[in-house]
């Protein structure tokens, strides 16, 4: 029986190659990049990335966080703990801020998320940023078992969004294999059900995107 080869490279091998690349390839060509950086999932697998591409120096570029200001603190703390040890520098661009100053205004049902965007090009205008880098998912659904939070004590899963718009889902999942098993049969999706902002539209994320986000 043939045995696999030792130097086989797995489908996530080729994605984080192909990522260092382009980090490495965006700090040689442009003057000022950012990495926006939330402490949620996605931009943890992205300082992550980043920290791979340029060890053993330190990160060459900020980071920056959107700050909607209905943060968990939790989230929050896991944010300024990360920044600290890594050495970074942190950029806060904050929405309370520009609805205080008018740049934008509460929506009527309070969430923020859809007036992070005329916060963010600010943002890059002030600090004159010429490239970002942010985490987008490339399969919604393929990828919902690594990005939800599970708390085994209160037996809810949940994907951490604003704490005003986070919602939980009913688990009886106690393992990583459980989890994953039941997410691959579940029906309830991140955009979906769990976060409040998303029910405005099915392709909140996308909109958002169209209009300057990330």
């Amino acid at each position: 029986m043939k045995q696999p080869s030792p130097y086989r490279v797995s489908h996530l091998d080729a994605l984080e190659a192909e990522s260092i690349f382009v980090m490495r390839e965006v700090m040689a060509e442009f003057e000022r990049p950012v990495m926006l950086f939330s402490g949620g999932k996605d931009s943890i697998v992205m300082l992550r990335l980043a920290e791979k591409a340029f060890t053993p120096a330190r990160i060459p570029f900020p980071v920056m966080h959107i700050d909607t200001g209905h943060n968990f603190p939790e989230v929050l703390e896991y944010r300024d703990s990360r920044v600290a040890e890594m050495g970074l520098h942190l950029v806060v661009a904050s929405v309370q801020e520009a609805i205080n100053t008018g740049l934008v205004r509460e929506l009527p049902d309070g969430t923020r998320n859809r007036i992070q965007t005329p916060v963010l090009l600010a943002a890059v205008e002030k600090y004159r940023f010429d490239a970002l880098f942010g985490g987008a998912r490339r399969d919604e659904e393929k990828a919902r078992a690594k990005e939800r939070m599970f708390s085994f004590r209160d037996d809810f899963g949940r994907t951490v969004s604003d704490a005003s718009q986070t919602a939980a889902v009913l688990s009886d999942a106690d393992t990583v294999e459980k989890v994953i098993d039941e997410v691959a049969a579940t029906r309830v999706t991140e955009r979906g059900a769990t976060r409040g902002d998303d029910r405005v539209s099915e392709a909140a994320m996308e909109d958002r995107k169209r209009e300057g986000y990330f």
